[in-house]
């Protein structure tokens, strides 16, 4: 990672035309080749970017950067402030917290939160068109299937209705629970016509934390 702080302005050609006059800018020039041009105003994005594969040939005073359709920013630099590199090796990748998979696995340790006497039967219950997130049993021994989504839409509920159809043919009659940090009305609109519940995730207060949402006391 490369970042140069410099008096520079920057010419893009391509598909059409496009002139940063000469001001102070940070150039980021990374080693997968991409190059971002900064101001200190305008938030994370850049002014001016380049992505990847793309070629930089620096001349005196003027670097020629180059992608794989012949589009090229021209950065004629007339004065350099600061140019630092740094080897900053192999990035792991983002790690999201909150996703689904993580909310069925706090779901499944914690499956109270459905309601009272309920009890885990499996995870990933398996069918032929795709696993079930859980199955378990209420308080009456009856089966439930729960789909576990971040933000329910319609399609969740869709989905979770042909789970049903296919797991009654097995299990018998069983009931179907739509679980979710937040629910578009259609969806809660829809769940209510095909017989399913839906229950609302506090993911802060699955992970032991103190919960986020609002409350009036």
């Amino acid at each position: 990672m490369r970042l140069v702080v410099a008096r520079c302005s920057v010419d893009y050609v391509g598909r059409l035309t496009a002139h940063l006059p000469e001001a102070i800018r940070l150039l980021v020039l990374k080693a997968d080749g991409s190059l971002l041009v900064h101001s200190d105003t305008g938030g994370y994005k850049p002014m001016m970017w380049m992505t990847p594969p793309c070629t930089t040939v620096e001349s005196p005073g003027l670097w020629t950067v180059t992608n794989k359709a012949g589009e090229q920013l021209l950065v004629t630099v007339h004065e350099v402030l600061s140019d630092v590199a740094h080897d900053l090796g192999t990035d792991p990748g983002l790690v999201k917290d909150g996703v689904e998979k993580h909310l069925q696995q706090l779901l499944a340790e914690q499956v109270h939160v459905l309601g009272e006497g309920f009890e885990l039967v499996q995870r990933e219950y398996f069918t032929d068109i795709g696993p079930v997130d859980l199955l378990v049993r209420d308080a009456s021994g009856a089966h439930v299937l729960v789909e576990v989504k971040r933000h329910a839409e319609i399609d969740g509920v869709e989905q979770l209705t042909r789970y049903l159809q296919r797991v009654s043919t097995v299990l018998g009659e069983v009931q179907g629970i739509l679980a979710a940090q937040s629910f578009k009305p259609q969806a809660k609109v829809l769940a209510a016509d095909r017989g399913i519940t839906c229950v609302a995730l506090d993911y802060d207060a699955l992970k032991g934390l103190e919960s986020t949402r609002p409350t009036l006391f």
